[in-house]
């Protein structure tokens, strides 16, 4: 899911991450909108809301939509820059560190975000924002830009323009790789709603708690990459 990079990996890999970070990506976007009734998956409307704010002349509301939209892009940079460091010692295991961030972001909003909306609901907005950075870049990086999971827009573009192509595709090869998008689009869209409806559903009853659904779901992905790849170096050891 994690491990396979680029042109390495399958259409199996690609529903895998995108099925468990898509279904994350819904948690966050609901749970972080009803708790500080701001968007924290995705920056698009942070900008109109900046440039609004800065024509008002209403500086300082401006410069909190401004701080939404840089923690989103730091938390892609800090994702990419880890990345890389690492992989110039070794090719394994690099998302560990990145995954491991969101998830100690994710367990400490849940734990602690109770607290913070009474005073301080900027943070949380900031935190989550981060996060979702780190995972977007992740998993664009990991899947060479063929899952994106934290926003719908261009998925809902992509998958209309697809759809779209189905009726001009004749060639057997060409309908194949366009059946095999249109699957993981609609993987994405589909577990992003079901982590949405979740997120929603539980919010009401135990608040910010539900991102520690989010983040034990992380941990099992991990720790399935992890379970998977020592098998697979067992077997590779056993057949040699």
């Amino acid at each position: 899911m994690f491990t396979h990079q680029g042109k390495s990996r399958t259409l199996t890999h690609n529903l895998r991450i995108a099925s468990l970070l898509s279904f994350v990506a819904g948690i966050v976007n609901v749970a972080g909108f009803l708790a500080v009734a701001k968007l924290t998956t995705n920056v698009t409307g942070h900008f109109a809301f900046f440039v609004d704010e800065i024509f008002k002349l209403h500086f300082w509301n401006g410069f909190v939509y401004f701080l939404y939209i840089f923690f989103f892009f730091l938390g892609s940079f800090v994702s990419s820059y880890l990345v890389e460091l690492i992989a110039q010692k070794t090719e394994r295991n690099i998302y560990v560190l990145p995954t491991s961030i969101e998830i100690l972001i994710l367990f400490s909003i849940g734990i602690f975000g109770g607290k913070l909306i009474l005073n301080n609901p900027n943070i949380i907005a900031c935190s989550l924002l981060f996060a979702m950075g780190l995972q977007n870049s992740l998993v664009t990086k990991i899947s060479n830009a063929t899952v994106r999971t934290t926003h719908l827009t261009g998925l809902f573009t992509d998958l209309g323009i697809e759809l779209s192509q189905l009726f001009f595709f004749k060639k057997p090869e060409m309908k194949k790789k366009l059946y095999s998008s249109i699957k993981l689009r609609l993987t994405i869209i589909c577990f992003f709603f079901i982590g949405g409806i979740i997120g929603g559903i539980l919010y009401v009853k135990i608040k910010l708690v539900v991102l520690l659904i989010a983040a034990i779901a992380l941990v099992f992905g991990l720790i399935y990459d992890n379970i998977k790849l020592k098998i697979l170096l067992l077997n590779r050891k056993y057949n040699h």
